[in-house]
């Protein structure tokens, strides 16, 4: 009956964990923008969710429930980082898109927080369940 309580709490533990390795992953980019040959890294946050929670026994296909519609994910590699796709070749063969990692950067920094609020809101939540105020 715990797992019950606690699983919406699971589910945005992850997310938090996976939103802080994405951004540093992407702090790391910003960081090599200027090394001559650096790949630009990113991952799946879909897909490394899912994975999330099916090793945490969350239901089929990363689903709180089996009944419940599967996420559909997109690309490979969702635990792990991958090189990110080049829009434009650079003369140094640096991968880096400064636009598309600051707004990477920033919506995920914006999403990080709107977690940590799911998370607060959350405890607050069975904090007054369990206290009965």
């Amino acid at each position: 009956m715990l797992d019950k309580l606690t699983s919406p709490l699971n589910l945005q533990g992850n997310a938090l964990m996976l939103r802080a390795e994405r951004q540093r992953v992407i702090a790391s980019n910003i960081a090599n923008a200027d090394t001559p040959g650096y790949k630009a890294r990113d991952f799946n946050f879909a897909q490394a969710l899912q994975q999330a929670g099916e090793t945490q026994g969350g239901g089929a296909q990363g689903t709180s429930n089996p009944r419940h519609i599967p996420l559909q994910g997109a690309g490979s590699g969702a635990g792990q980082p991958g090189y990110a796709l080049q829009s434009e070749p650079a003369l140094d063969n640096n991968s880096v898109d400064m636009d598309r990692e600051r707004a990477a950067f920033m919506d995920n920094a914006v999403r990080y927080e709107a977690t940590l609020r799911f998370i607060n809101y959350q405890s607050r939540t069975l904090q007054s369940a369990i206290t009965g105020q």
